[in-house]
């Protein structure tokens, strides 16, 4: 059983060495439309859906939304020295739909890659998990996840009020080696800082959903 009261949780070993192994070269030989930071939109690329679908992840999923959690949008990070960026505190709120709608709750909106995105409400994302998987080791030097714990209960947070939060906040580096896997609540105030060393740091970021359908003319796009 996941502890999912934090807003978070950090999992060793849900895949081997080896599988991780098998997805970087799988990524590799794959043209990606890459940013600096990665590829946005990845989960119809094969071995990226086959990660997303695997039934252990579909387990962790299930733990914080049901046994009915589906993917429904990847991206792949891609830190290095040569490639090297910091986050600054913050939630995810930005969600990719199928269509606008008329809900007032819902934007400003944009697009991203050709997807239609809007700002969601903390109802919408409160129905989200993100699994962050971990292609190689991450380490206290090499730029990874930091988390503020139980901050996904406050809502959608205004700039000022992460600030205040992260003013006096301890928060919690989210280091594992190769397969293992951070699960987050998008609401989770979260950043990460840039790389000090040449290791590598690539993450599989794979959201899920308890439904793409959620709530009349909203739904989800899967991405």
């Amino acid at each position: 059983m996941i502890c999912t009261e934090s807003g978070y949780a950090l999992l060793e070993a849900v895949f081997s060495q080896a599988e991780m192994q098998g997805v970087r070269e799988g990524l590799s030989s794959t043209l990606l439309d890459r940013t600096k930071a990665g590829a946005r939109h990845v989960l119809s690329v094969p071995v990226v859906r086959d990660v997303a679908v695997d039934c252990r992840l579909l387990a962790i999923a299930g733990e914080f939304l049901g046994r009915d959690a589906q993917p429904f949008r990847a991206t792949l990070f891609d830190k290095s020295r040569t490639a090297n960026w910091l986050v600054v505190w913050h939630q995810d709120t930005a969600l990719p739909v199928c269509r606008r709608c008329d809900d007032p709750t819902w934007g400003p909106w944009s697009r991203k890659a050709g997807v239609l995105y809007a700002r969601a409400p903390a109802w919408a994302l409160e129905q989200v998990v993100a699994l962050r998987v971990n292609l190689d080791d991450s380490s206290q030097t090499n730029g990874p996840l930091r988390v503020v714990p139980n901050t996904h209960m406050s809502g959608v947070l205004t700039d000022a009020a992460i600030e205040q939060i992260t003013r006096g906040a301890t928060p919690v580096a989210c280091v594992t080696r190769a397969g293992g896997v951070v699960a987050m609540r998008p609401l989770t105030v979260h950043a990460s800082s840039k790389s000090l060393d040449d290791r590598p740091r690539r993450v599989l970021h794979i959201e899920y959903a308890a439904t793409v359908n959620l709530a009349t003319g909203i739904e989800l796009a899967v991405a």
